[in-house]
């Protein structure tokens, strides 16, 4: 049981955790009533969705992960590598909090003023996980790993947050997710990193399998580089006024443009040297969310 608790991989639950709380917050903001319950039961339905990724993930690359070494982020659990009597029971609680998510979905559907397509919302996001590494899609073996993780990190999680206050989704409630997708985006690259040899190995076609970990880096850095300058220069072109100074978060996104930009200055091509600067520049964007939630949370309650 300990083992099959480790292959959650519960540091990734915080980002994920984060995100949906920028969503939520961010269509409070936008005049959505504040109903703790509902939330609640919204993240209720990301969480098991979230969860089955690691275990399924862990279950169809196993081949994959006997070339790596799991570090905090990346290359896996190693669970399943050294114990694959494992394998099958991964895969059921895999399914069976997949399950979880959709029923849960059909429970937010019946108590709450939502559209129908909520639940194609709620059964496309645990789809997209499910697709990501598993047979015949394999789509992270197909080069579109990146696209998915940034859809799903940078919408879909933050979307459900706006979806669950507001019941809809609009071109306001939408705003935050450009920056948040580039964040996605960046941080899949950052995980992919330390991976590079396993899944040229593994034929894993990422883009930082593909292009080498300089690549990645310089990539990571424009990007973060963008989502700081969205803040900044959004407020002036938008047309309506926004409930949030996004100056302030402009302010608080410079830490992990810091980490982005010593990852594009440095470029270390060594996988030991990589995995520090990958884990600083994570650890930048969890704090970052971390923060930006603290921000809203507090505009949010006055």
């Amino acid at each position: 049981m300990p083992k099959l608790l480790q292959l959650a991989r519960p540091q990734f639950l915080i980002a994920s955790l984060a995100l949906f709380i920028i969503g939520a917050a961010w269509g409070i903001l936008l005049g959505a009533p504040v109903s703790l319950l509902r939330i609640l039961l919204g993240y209720l339905i990301i969480l098991p969705a979230h969860l089955s990724v690691s275990y399924s993930n862990d279950y169809f690359d196993v081949e994959v992960d006997k070339h790596s070494k799991p570090t905090l982020f990346s290359g896996g659990s190693g669970i399943l590598v050294e114990n694959l009597h494992l394998r099958k029971p991964a895969l059921w609680i895999a399914i069976t909090l997949n399950l979880c998510s959709v029923g849960l979905g059909i429970l937010f559907l019946i108590l709450y003023s939502v559209p129908i397509w909520f639940l194609g919302y709620v059964v496309v996001s645990n789809l997209i996980g499910w697709l990501y590494s598993a047979p015949p899609f394999r789509l992270v073996y197909r080069g579109l790993g990146e696209l998915l993780t940034a859809f799903t990190s940078g919408f879909l999680i933050p979307g459900m947050g706006v979806l669950v206050t507001q019941g809809t989704l609009n071109g306001d409630g939408l705003l935050f997710t450009i920056p948040l997708m580039l964040y996605g985006l960046a941080f899949i690259l950052a995980v992919e990193i330390p991976d590079v040899e396993a899944d040229c190995l593994g034929e894993k076609k990422t883009w930082v399998a593909r292009k080498g970990r300089g690549f990645g880096f310089t990539a990571i850095g424009l990007l973060l580089l963008v989502a700081t300058g969205f803040f900044f220069f959004i407020p002036v072109f938008y047309a309506h006024p926004l409930p949030v100074d996004f100056r302030i978060l402009g302010f608080l996104s410079l830490l992990p443009l810091g980490m982005g930009v010593i990852d594009w200055v440095k470029r270390p091509a060594d996988r030991h040297t990589a995995v520090k600067y990958v884990n600083g520049t994570i650890g930048a964007l969890a704090l970052f969310f971390i923060l930006t939630d603290v921000v809203m949370v507090l505009e949010a309650s006055r």
